[in-house]
């Protein structure tokens, strides 16, 4: 989906990130991680567009990222930031509804079409029931479906989801993840995700990548990532692992 070739960002005389070279496979959930301030917002950013790179060249599909005009970077990409704008005085169904805007004409009415991807993404998030709900009222979990269902009626290949699970606890993380990979096998979508559990990307994603220091120090399947030197180098920190006889899932854990 991404390639990035000696991609550099920084501010004033800061790099935020050093020369970086990534794929990211479609079809596939990539999961970021590392330290707060280790430059995964900042890559999502450059994904999404909102940073341009200082050095270096980004493409989709062989295509430079800033070669598509803005609704058509829409219909490939959508993006949910680590804090979501407010949302008082609307609706699920409204707040889903904003995710056709790539998708309508001239004078911005909603077709048949748009209300059927609506809906559809409503279904598939789980939110049927609250369709009519205002947004604000709904719990953490229920409140970044309702995100996640905007950026499925948005219909993007690609979704670029920055720290989704940061506000919520440990069972609806789950959930959020379950149903973010369900999407991904059902929709053949491509989902890069910052998370900071690691049990949690080794559970839900395909790849991973580790960054330090704005510095990508490791990638690959959770199995090559879920190894104790690895860890180490990742969190600066001893972790021991065992492998769960229900799954045969590595988990990292203190000893």
């Amino acid at each position: 989906m991404f390639t990035l070739k000696d991609v550099s960002y920084q501010i004033d005389n800061t790099v935020i990130l050093h020369p970086t070279n990534l794929t990211f496979p479609p079809g596939k959930v990539t999961a970021l991680l590392g330290h707060n301030g280790c430059g995964k917002s900042t890559l999502m950013k450059l994904l999404s567009r909102q940073y341009h790179a200082n050095r270096g060249s980004i493409d989709i599909a062989g295509k430079p990222l800033q070669g598509f005009e803005h609704k058509s970077f829409a219909r490939k990409v959508s993006y949910l930031p680590q804090h979501p704008p407010v949302t008082d005085g609307v609706t699920v169904r409204e707040l889903v509804s904003f995710g056709r805007y790539p998708w309508k004409g001239a004078f911005g009415q909603l077709n048949s079409e748009d209300h059927q991807a609506i809906e559809q993404a409503i279904e598939h998030t789980g939110l049927t029931a609250y369709a009519d709900r205002f947004v604000a009222t709904l719990s953490g979990g229920e409140r970044q479906r309702a995100w996640v269902a905007m950026l499925l009626a948005q219909q993007s290949e690609c979704l670029l989801l920055d720290e989704p699970t940061s506000a919520l606890d440990v069972h609806h993380q789950y959930e959020l993840l379950e149903m973010i990979r369900e999407l991904n096998q059902r929709l053949n979508l491509t989902v890069v995700i910052v998370l900071h559990d690691i049990n949690m990307a080794a559970r839900f994603s395909d790849h991973i990548i580790a960054l330090k220091s704005g510095q990508v120090i490791a990638q690959g399947n959770p199995e090559q990532i879920m190894q104790t030197d690895v860890l180490k180098s990742i969190y600066g920190m001893d972790l021991a692992l065992f492998r769960n006889p229900a799954n045969g899932q590595l988990i990292s854990y203190i000893p």
